[in-house]
């Protein structure tokens, strides 16, 4: 399989996997109290650093053509326009994509509709 990058096996988000992995079997059930928590959070902060790594390619350049279809070319020169005050229906849909490709990262369990 040809990568294009020129680092070798393991890959970082390998690598950080493994970590989160050694982290989740291993030590998050023999540890209790303040060291818990913090592997916890270790392993939860690892897993959106894997979903960066996997997700984040593909989501910039999505987000670069929402912007460029609301014909901005960054986030500040949208903020200001909201700011001057743009509204719409593309506007609202380029927002709610943006934030569902960071829940997507930060936690994709937020991302999923609520059950009925």
């Amino acid at each position: 399989m040809f990568r294009d990058t020129p680092h070798d096996v393991p890959s970082a988000a390998q690598l950080v996997a493994a970590v989160r992995d050694f982290l989740q079997s291993d030590v998050l059930p023999v540890v209790e109290g303040r060291v818990r928590f913090h592997t916890r959070v270790a392993v939860n902060v690892l897993g959106m650093v894997e979903r960066e790594l996997e997700l984040g390619p593909e989501q910039a350049a999505a987000h670069a053509d929402r912007l460029g279809g609301l014909g901005f070319s960054s986030d500040a020169e949208l903020a200001a326009a909201i700011r001057g005050g743009l509204d719409g229906s593309a506007l609202v849909d380029a927002l709610t994509r943006a934030v569902q490709d960071k829940l997507a990262v930060a936690n994709p369990g937020y991302a999923r509709p609520p059950e009925a």
